[in-house]
């Protein structure tokens, strides 16, 4: 059976920039933007993500394409004879069952919200009944269960059309609208009254306020968003590495695909903090400023319904361009490894992932109890703990021993494959860095999170 390919290079880029354009790029990166310094921080966070997320994420490519497989698959058939790092292929492909467990329960209040608004159930709500509202979703094991369930739906019915006529071409609509609405948002935002000093805040540099909320803080905030943004060392990028031709180098394509990822960051803080100066709120992290300042603040624009219609449009694009992708994931492990047709992958899966998910829409009423990392923590809390501060560090730093090791892959190999094609080239002084420094940072992420996490 001939292997399906993208069509396009636009496909591709869409398809692996809209993986990594998630619900952390919105809720996270303003806010700690704002928090360490404005534009400060901004220029650290560059830093980072270039010395940190370019080279694994040129990894997961590289071994895709080479290998011509899944995560699973790819391990396994460029690993040398004798070797076992095909165990971590599994271990990969359970991080993406993982992260969609929890990450199908948010998507689902997106698009609830966004119905939410278009009917105009916010509309005249005070702050305190749209807190409230929120509050209200969260209770109901229903409505929690039944949006959750839509986005499984949708996200397979996408993966059912195929790769070219399901995947890539509806990436390619969602991500075309995201950008769109984004700018839209933008020009809305950035022309209210007060505008300005949202803007001031959010882009002029402030080495003071960088310096007073701690200059390792930001540094170790600054790593991190660059390092969890892209969402590397589950394989959730070496899928589409598999499904490119060989006419341009990876690193070219890998910067046009940070640039979008910052690109989408850096505009939802051009409509969060104008619009949360021009009202005088808190431009708060979390849930919080996403499902209650926001409504709030769109509460109180001229046509707020349909601002509010439109940012929660942004927000559900956002979340279902994250689940379509790894979707395509999961269904390729079972298409290349397990040998199912599309169509079986596809049902299966949506049944399974179904069924793990309900813990997760549960966590907010009826397992409400279960409180596994402390007192207000949930199961979203210990899914996403496990993903964010386990699997991405720890899967990341194999990517790059793999890569890097004579007993793995092998830089040789890596760079040959890196190199293939017109474009950027991988710069080959960086060996030290990449086989030694590299991989200490990573470790240094993995051990910072959990001192964060349970330090305290």
């Amino acid at each position: 059976m001939q292997r399906e390919t993208l069509a396009s290079r636009l496909g591709f880029l869409f398809l692996s920039a809209g993986c990594a354009i998630g619900l952390g790029n919105v809720w996270r990166f303003p806010y700690i933007t704002g928090v360490y310094g404005g534009g400060a921080f901004v220029l650290l966070y560059l830093i980072f993500l270039i010395i940190l997320g370019l080279p694994v994420i040129i990894m997961e490519f590289a071994v895709g394409r080479a290998s011509r497989q899944n995560v699973a698959g790819a391990f396994y058939k460029l690993q040398k004879p004798g070797t076992k790092w095909h165990i971590f292929g599994y271990i990969a492909i359970a991080g993406n069952y993982l992260l969609m467990m929890f990450y199908t329960t948010v998507a689902g209040w997106m698009l609830y919200y966004f119905f939410a608004m278009l009917k105009g159930d916010l509309s005249g709500l005070n702050p305190e009944q749209t807190g409230a509202f929120f509050g209200a979703m969260l209770s109901k094991p229903d409505l929690m269960i039944t949006w959750m369930l839509i986005t499984v739906v949708i996200g397979f019915v996408v993966c059912a059309g195929g790769l070219r006529n399901g995947v890539e071409r509806v990436a390619k609509i969602m991500m075309s609208f995201l950008f769109v609405i984004m700018l839209v948002l933008v020009v809305r935002s950035v022309t209210l009254p007060g505008a300005s000093k949202g803007i001031a805040f959010y882009l002029k540099p402030d080495f003071n306020r960088m310096m007073e909320n701690g200059f390792w803080s930001a540094v170790y905030a600054a790593m991190g968003q660059a390092f969890f943004t892209l969402s590397l060392g589950i394989g959730a990028m070496t899928i589409f590495g598999s499904y490119i031709e060989k006419e341009r180098s990876l690193t070219g394509e890998s910067l046009s695909i940070l640039g979008l990822d910052t690109l989408a960051a850096f505009m939802a803080g051009l409509i969060i903090f104008p619009a949360s100066a021009s009202f005088g709120v808190d431009a708060g992290a979390g849930p919080g400023l996403v499902f209650v300042t926001l409504p709030n603040i769109f509460n109180a624009l001229p046509a707020g319904r349909f601002w509010g219609s439109l940012f929660f449009l942004f927000m559900s694009f956002a979340a279902m361009t994250t689940v379509i992708a790894v979707f395509e994931n999961i269904v390729s492990y079972a298409i290349d490894i397990l040998h199912w047709s599309r169509i079986k992958a596809v049902i299966v899966n949506a049944f399974v992932i179904a069924v793990l998910s309900i813990p997760c829409a549960l966590g907010f009423n009826v397992l409400s109890g279960i409180q596994p990392l402390g007192e207000g923590s949930g199961i979203l809390d210990l899914e996403d703990f496990i993903v964010s501060n386990n699997l991405l560090p720890l899967g990341s730093m194999v990517f790059l021993i793999f890569c890097c090791s004579k007993n793995g892959w092998g830089w040789d190999n890596f760079i040959a494959e890196a190199d293939t094609g017109e474009g950027i080239r991988f710069p080959r002084n960086l060996r030290f860095y990449i086989t030694w420094i590299l991989p200490a940072i990573v470790f240094a992420i993995f051990i910072l999170g959990y001192i964060e996490k349970f330090g305290k």
